[in-house]
């Protein structure tokens, strides 16, 4: 999937702003209507580590962020795209990266 498709992430930041990605995950498992627990396994970790991504508390991988993209269905490019650049804000980097499939 692009990102510039309209679930893209450009798109999604023109309609609610800035994007994290434990934002996004909380908003799409909130958006399925399921418990943690019951997402935490469809996605492959603990509910106790999914509590603490969408919290903040623990950072992801660009890799493990690919992984929970496909479990979800969901563009690798967005979500890794979202987890460099949060890494990058985060070590005071004023660089914003673009992701693409090779």
């Amino acid at each position: 999937m692009s990102t510039k498709s309209k679930y893209g992430r450009e798109s999604l930041e023109k309609k609610l702003g800035a994007m994290t990605f434990a934002g996004f995950l909380s908003s799409w498992r909130e958006s399925l209507g399921v418990t943690q627990a019951a997402f935490a396994k469809k996605i492959g970790i603990s509910a106790a580590n999914l509590c603490d991504i969408e919290k903040g508390r623990q950072v992801v991988s660009p890799k493990k962020a690919a992984e929970i993209a496909k479990r979800i269905g969901y563009s690798e490019t967005v979500l890794v795209e979202l987890v460099i650049n949060e890494q990058l804000a985060t070590d005071g980097l004023k660089i914003r990266v673009r992701t693409e499939v090779a």
